[in-house]
């Protein structure tokens, strides 16, 4: 991974922090994204201190030219990208019922559209190295999940674009990972929006019982040096995978009741 450009959205906490410093370590350049600058600027001075090599620009997903920017700022600092990593996410818990259209919509614009956005502007450079574009999406985009519709529905989303951006290209060496983390311990809970669109604040779930954002990390940072198509992770993400596929039904109500148990369910 020495020297190749590494893109990576969402980098200023969590699993995309996570492969920030994964990449790094490896030799790689990073040019991250996200809206906190000033947290940006703190994770490449330290990478820098490190003796690795980085750059940034504020970006809101959301917004186009800032997926543009982002890309641009990797063209001109380094002439090149081999890898994007689009991270970049958020979360929702509410029952559908109750939910407000504007933050499945909201959810849709940063999980789903940031996605496509940063995945348009990079292609013609990621095509020219045979490289690889990275979705990181969730076991809430293998089975739905309730309570999290918008969220279920933007990962989902993601798998089936980058499916046919897979297909699209597969005669032009494009590498294509999906990635599906598990419950990872990570700050998305925290941030997940509730019914109305604030923020929910406190995870509903044990966070340490759960796989950290530096193993999902290196789990992907493999995968993308063996040019897998998908990854699932947690042994739980895995199982829920594996019975989907031949006892949906009976995981339905599985995930239900398992669901149904976490502190504050809107639904039991």
């Amino acid at each position: 991974m020495k020297d190749k450009v590494v893109v990576i959205t969402g980098a200023t906490s969590g699993i995309g922090k996570a492969l920030v410093y994964e990449f790094a370590r490896k030799g790689a350049k990073c040019v991250i994204g996200a809206r906190n600058h000033q947290k940006l600027n703190e994770i490449a001075e330290d990478i820098k201190l490190k003796g690795g090599e980085i750059a940034f620009a504020q970006t809101d997903v959301t917004n186009e030219i800032d997926c543009k920017n982002l890309i641009l700022t990797a063209i001109e600092q380094y002439g090149r990208i081999d890898i994007l990593i689009n991270n970049a996410g958020i979360s929702m818990r509410a029952l559908f019922v109750d939910a407000d259209l504007k933050v499945l919509k909201q959810v849709m614009d940063i999980n789903f559209w940031g996605t496509v956005y940063c995945t348009k502007y990079s292609l013609p450079y990621i095509l020219e190295q045979k490289g690889s574009i990275v979705g990181v999406s969730s076991i809430a985009g293998i089975k739905g999940l309730p309570a999290r519709t918008g969220y279920s529905a933007s990962k989902f989303a993601m798998g089936g674009f980058l499916e046919c951006i897979r297909i699209e290209n597969l005669k032009k060496g494009l590498h294509v990972l999906v990635a599906y983390p598990g419950f990872t311990a990570s700050n998305i809970r925290n941030t997940a929006l509730a019914a109305d669109g604030s923020q929910q604040g406190e995870s509903p779930r044990d966070e340490q019982k759960m796989m950290s954002s530096e193993e999902v990390a290196a789990h992907i940072y493999k995968a993308v040096m063996k040019r897998k198509n998908t990854i699932t992770l947690t042994t739980e993400g895995k199982m829920v995978a594996l019975l989907n596929k031949f006892f949906p039904n009976w995981l339905n109500k599985q995930v239900y009741n398992s669901l149904a148990k976490e502190e504050d369910s809107p639904f039991k």
